[in-house]
C-alpha cells in the first residue's frame, strides 16, 4: 500500500527550523535593554578610568628606563648602547609572561587586528604584564590591542558580580561597551574607536545599533573621564593629535597618481611585513623565551645603527610610533630623503620583529611607517607634504589592519580641517592599498 498522500491545506515546518532572530526595535524598547545601557554608563566610568591608569603608568615608566635610569647609574646621558639591556630585559619579561601566565599574554599580534570575545579576569594580568613590557622598554607595537583585551574583560568581571548567571549576549555588549570606553580617547576621537571596534568585528545589520548604542555611551563617558583625568593630574590624555599641519590644497591631477603609487607601495610593505613577522613567530614558538630576548635585541640594533647614521634619536625607532608622529612631521624638513628613506626601513623591520614576539596593537607603528614614507616621497615633484603624509598614514594602516573605513579616518581626521581637503586622494591611496593586498594574500588555488 503507497504511502497516504499529504494533507494539501497543512505545510508542515521542517523539524529543523531555527527560531526566527529577535526583532532590534522590540529590543531597544525592552526595559532589560535600559539596564543595560545604564551598566554600560556606570562601567563606562571605572574601565576607562583603569585605561587610563594604564597608559599613564606606560607614559611614566618609558622616560623613567630611557632617560632617568641612566643618569641615576652614573652614566652622562643615554648612551647609544642602551637600548640593547632595555629591550633584552623586555624580551625576557614578555617571554616569561606569555608562556607562564594565563592566557598568553592576550592577542597575537601577526593575526592582524582583532576585535575579538572578552578577556577572562584570569587572563588580565598575564595580558596587562606582556603589554606593559612591550610597550615600556621600547619595543614597536602599540597600546590599542592591551587596552582593548583589559577594557572588555574589566566590564565583563564587573557585570559577573553583580549578575553571575547573566545571559551570554549581554556579556558580550558589556564587554564590547568596555573595550569602547577603554579606547575611547586613545586614537584622538571616541568615534573613531568605535568605528575601528565595528569594523574589526564585522558587525553590521540592524544588530549594529544594539551593540553600537551602549559602546558608544561608555565611549562618551570614557572619553569625558579621560580629559578629566588628564586635566586633574596634568598628565594630558594620552590621545593621538598632531598640534602643527602643513597647510593642504585642493587636489591635483599629479596628486591621484602618487596616491595610485603610494597605495601600491604600502601593499608591498605590508605583506613583506605580515610574511616575514609569521615566519619568524614560528620558529621561536619552540624556544619562546631565549628568541623574544634575541628579537629584542635586534630591535635595539636597529634603532643604535639608523641613530649613528642619521644623527636622529634612537627613539624614532623605538615605541609605537604614536608620540613621535607629531614631531616627526613638525621637523620633517630636519629629515633628508636618504635619513626618511632608512627610517622607513629600520622601522619596518623592528615593526615585523616586534609583531613576532612581543605583545601589542599594530596601528600605530603602521601609521608611523606610513608617515616617513609619505614625507620621504613627498620630496618628489607634483606631491604635497599634508598630502603625502595622509596618504602613506591611510595606505599602510589598511595595509596591515585590512580596514578601510578606519584606516581612511585615521588618516583625514588625524590631520583635521587639513585632513578634509585631502581625504579624496586618502581614498584613493587606501583603497589601492587594500585591493592589492587582497590580491597578495590570495589564497593558492587547490590543484
Amino acid at each position: 500500500m503507497s504511502p497516504p498522500e499529504p494533507n494539501a491545506g497543512h505545510r508542515e515546518e521542517p523539524a529543523d527550523a531555527s527560531p526566527s532572530p529577535p526583532d532590534p526595535l522590540a529590543v531597544l524598547r525592552s526595559r532589560r535593554y535600559a539596564a543595560l545601557l545604564v551598566l554600560s554608563a556606570l562601567l563606562g566610568a571605572p574601565v576607562s578610568a583603569a585605561a587610563f591608569g594604564f597608559l599613564a603608568l606606560v607614559g611614566e615608566l618609558q622616560p623613567l628606563l630611557y632617560t632617568d635610569l641612566p643618569e641615576a647609574l652614573g652614566l652622562d646621558g643615554t648612551p647609544a648602547w642602551w637600548p640593547l639591556p632595555l629591550l633584552a630585559v623586555g624580551g625576557l619579561l614578555t617571554a616569561l609572561s606569555i608562556r607562564y601566565l594565563p592566557g598568553t599574554g592576550g592577542h597575537e599580534p601577526t593575526a592582524g587586528f582583532n576585535a575579538g570575545s572578552p578577556t577572562g579576569l584570569a587572563e588580565l594580568p598575564g595580558v596587562a604584564l606582556a603589554a606593559l613590557a612591550t610597550l615600556v622598554f621600547g619595543a614597536v607595537l602599540g597600546p590599542e590591542a592591551p587596552l582593548i583585551a583589559l577594557g572588555g574583560g574589566l566590564a565583563v568581571g564587573f557585570l559577573r558580580l553583580v549578575k553571575r548567571d547573566a545571559p551570554q549576549q549581554t556579556s558580550a555588549m558589556v564587554g564590547a561597551a568596555g573595550s569602547f570606553a577603554a579606547i575611547s580617547a586613545l586614537l584622538g576621537s571616541p568615534l573613531l574607536g568605535a568605528f575601528l571596534l565595528m569594523e574589526a568585528s564585522g558587525l553590521g545589520g540592524a544588530m549594529l545599533g544594539l551593540v553600537l548604542v551602549p559602546g558608544l555611551l561608555a565611549a562618551g563617558i570614557g572619553a569625558l573621564i579621560f580629559t578629566g583625568l588628564g586635566s586633574w593630574t596634568g598628565l594630558g590624555t594620552y590621545s593621538l593629535a598632531l598640534h602643527d599641519v602643513p597647510e593642504a590644497h585642493d587636489p591635483t591631477a599629479a596628486e591621484f597618481g602618487w596616491a595610485l603609487v603610494v597605495g601600491v607601495l604600502a601593499a608591498l610593505a605590508g605583506a613583506a611585513i605580515r610574511w616575514l613577522s609569521t615566519r619568524l613567530k614560528t620558529r621561536l614558538e619552540g624556544r619562546r623565551v631565549t628568541a623574544t630576548v634575541l628579537v629584542g635585541l635586534a630591535v635595539a640594533g636597529l634603532a643604535i645603527g639608523y641613530a649613528q647614521a642619521t644623527d636622529h634619536p634612537a627613539t624614532d625607532v623605538l615605541y609605537s610610533g604614536q608620540d613621535a608622529l607629531n614631531p616627526l612631521l613638525t621637523h620633517s624638513s630636519a629629515y633628508t630623503v636618504g635619513a626618511l628613506l632608512l627610517l622607513v626601513l629600520c622601522k619596518g623591520l623592528a615593526y615585523c620583529l616586534s609583531l613576532s614576539g612581543f605583545r601589542g596593537g599594530p596601528i600605530f607603528p603602521a601609521m608611523f611607517t606610513g608617515a616617513a614614507g609619505g614625507i620621504a616621497l613627498s620630496h618628489l615633484p607634483g606631491l604635497a607634504l599634508a598630502a603625502g603624509f595622509a596618504m602613506g598614514v591611510g595606505a599602510m594602516a589598511v595595509a596591515m589592519l585590512r580596514l578601510p573605513l578606519t584606516s581612511v579616518l585615521l588618516a583625514t581626521l588625524l590631520l583635521g580641517k587639513e585632513g578634509l581637503t585631502v581625504m579624496p586622494l586618502v581614498i584613493v591611496a587606501v583603497v589601492v592599498s587594500h585591493v592589492v593586498s587582497a590580491k597578495l594574500t590570495r589564497p593558492a588555488a587547490s590543484g
